[in-house]
């Protein structure tokens, strides 16, 4: 199994950005700089910011050279417990307080900045949970919140009169500032520190294109009011359309897009893009991927790491990583593993592929993941399955051609041996290059390319991977792709589709093409009903209708093909005032086996 969790070891040829990320932050020489890490979920970014991190520790090494204080903050980890300004200006002030402390130098300064962090953190929580209160919403995690500040200034663990003597010189020593000179107040304290302390401040933020757009603003606001000063670098990790749509959500109706533009490109004053893997980075990922699981010794994963780094710096010369390169990097490699860096070899093609993953590492290594468990599988239950023959029927299922899916498991149900008979003819002569005319079904370029892919399985006994297939252990799938909040409305859609209309209104605001893999999902849950009156997820299915017109024709067009004995009266009333009701209307009534009731229904809501 393969962990999804950053990295400062560099799998993904993005050594050479990250030397270029660090020497942007030195060539700033203490001028203030923020630099945006942007890409797709998944493509690396909170790798890429890792590998920065360690690139400017090595610039730092030398006689001279600058000295870096690092501070990794993740907004998401604060949402909804914390507002995220005062979180992230506490992380900075605590690090500070650490970084004095082992210097034994300016320690009463960072004492007293991480107290004016606090007074302001204390306001701000206490005023939100003021707004909750006058709102009519519950607090506690906000109060709680304040109070463990609080505890934090007063001294928790003193008897009572020591705490409160102590509560008593903080009020006292608490400045009575406007909130402008508040905010020129911390930005003097952090600015006298950093320069007095000598060192350049690197704010590492991740996973901010998770966070809900209330957060995403908190956060930016954060750098933009309070610690974009001197001897600061910010390096931001986020999808960049998640932060100009957050942008757009928080100055809601104003329809200039040029000050969207203009809020982000204040911000961020480097934005760079985390490039998209290629064949070649997706076949050496693969094979990197493969030999970290093997039984080699840690020395030899690492050197043959690192060759496989350098090569991947050449390809612009022409220079290849594949099989035959990475079988020279050591002797006496396993034969497990030569069959493995086989595998990589021939799924790489589809892997780099836009209809499977994008070349995408994130889905990349859950697609192996799950080809890891189905195999276990296997062995736990002395099912005998063939690793690479198992991970071409995972590509097939991870594609979107699931009727041709069901015909080839359909064929290997239909012989004693387990063989996909259908196979035959069009792998032989797609060997010898002969054209092949497909049925209906089998049209997708992606088919071709799939069967073309080895091994050959017309002459293989597929039951067993299918069996360890049966129960759909966790697969790379197209919801992989939505945002944390998508994913959430989702999952709590199909989990409590009475419940969709209370969800309707986020639902709404969804892109559209989260919708269409909304209705695709619930659809095929919807597959599951053999009576039509007013099943739950019918509900489910209306509120995505009505969020997107395309998505109201698809259910319409669901609804069409029911079987006419399935449908009963209790789904009359629940669609009869969408504007497609009256044409479905029309057509139930053209059906043989409809009943008297549901007829006379019908019929009524047409007069």
């Amino acid at each position: 199994m393969w962990t999804d969790n950053e990295t400062d070891r560099d799998l993904l040829n993005f050594t050479g950005i990250a030397q270029s990320i660090a020497e942007l932050v030195i060539q700033a020489d203490g001028k203030p700089i923020s630099i945006g890490v942007s890409g797709a979920w998944g493509i690396g970014k909170s790798s890429m910011i890792q590998l920065t991190k360690t690139a400017l520790t090595g610039r730092a090494a030398g006689a001279g050279a600058p000295e870096f204080v690092f501070v990794d903050f993740n907004a998401w980890l604060y949402q909804g417990y914390d507002d995220a300004r005062a979180a992230l200006m506490d992380v900075i002030a605590a690090k500070l307080q650490e970084i004095a402390e082992e210097k034994k130098t300016f320690q009463d300064k960072a004492n007293q900045l991480l107290t004016r962090v606090n007074w302001y953190r204390i306001g701000r929580l206490t005023a939100s949970a003021a707004v909750s209160l006058a709102s009519g919403l519950h607090p506690a995690g906000i109060i709680g919140g304040a109070l463990n500040v609080a505890r934090s200034v007063f001294g928790e663990g003193h008897d009572g009169k020591e705490g409160a003597r102590a509560e008593e010189k903080w009020l006292k020593d608490k400045p009575e500032e406007t909130p402008p000179q508040e905010i020129q107040a911390l930005r003097n304290s952090f600015e006298d520190l950093l320069r007095e302390l000598k060192v350049t401040l690197v704010v590492l933020i991740d996973d901010l294109d998770r966070c809900l757009p209330e957060t995403t603003i908190s956060t930016l606001e954060a750098i933009r009011l309070f610690l974009f000063m001197d001897h600061s670098a910010f390096v931001i990790a986020a999808d960049q359309a998640m932060i100009r749509y957050a942008v757009k959500r928080h100055f809601k109706g104003v329809d200039d897009e040029s000050l969207v533009t203009s809020y982000f490109d204040k911000l961020i004053q480097v934005p760079i893009r985390v490039p998209s893997l290629g064949l070649q980075e997706v076949r050496a990922y693969l094979m990197m991927l493969f030999v970290d699981d093997s039984t080699l010794d840690h020395d030899d994963k690492e050197k043959i790491r690192a060759d496989i780094a350098g090569r991947l710096q050449q390809s612009w010369k022409g220079m290849r990583v594949d099989r035959a390169f990475v079988a020279s990097l050591k002797k006496d490699m396993p034969p497990e593993l030569i069959n493995r860096l086989d595998l990589a070899e021939r799924i790489a093609p589809i892997m780099s592929d836009t209809t499977m993953t994008s070349g995408n590492p994130r889905l990349i290594k859950r697609f192996l993941n799950a080809l890891s468990i189905r195999m276990a599988l296997g062995k736990a239950q002395g099912v005998n399955v063939n690793e690479e023959v198992l991970a071409k029927l995972l590509i097939f299922e991870r594609s979107d051609n699931s009727k041709a899916y069901a015909e080839l498991m359909t064929s290997v149900a239909n012989t004693d041996e387990g063989k996909p008979e259908m196979l035959k003819q069009w792998e032989e002569d797609l060997a010898v290059g002969k054209p092949v005319e497909f049925p209906a079904n089998w049209t997708s370029p992606f088919l071709k390319t799939w069967l073309e892919l080895k091994p050959a399985l017309a002459d293989e006994d597929l039951r067993g991977a299918l069996y360890v297939s049966r129960e759909h252990a966790p697969l790379v799938s197209r919801d992989d792709r939505l945002s944390a909040e998508a994913a959430e409305l989702l999952s709590a859609l199909l989990k409590t589709p009475d419940m969709a209309h209370v969800l309707e209104k986020r639902v709404t605001a969804l892109p559209k093409a989260d919708l269409a893999l909304f209705m695709s999902r619930i659809l095929e849950r919807a597959r599951k009903e053999n009576e039509w009156g007013a099943p739950d997820i019918l509900k489910a299915a209306l509120v995505v209708a009505r969020a997107d017109d395309m998505q109201a024709a698809t259910l319409a067009a669901f609804l069409q093909d029911l079987p006419a004995h399935t449908l009963s009266v209790p789904i009359v009333p629940l669609i009869e005032d969408q504007p497609w009701a009256k044409e479905l209307f029309k057509h139930w009534l053209t059906l043989n086996g409809l009943n008297g009731p549901m007829r006379k229904r019908i019929s009524k809501e047409g007069k």
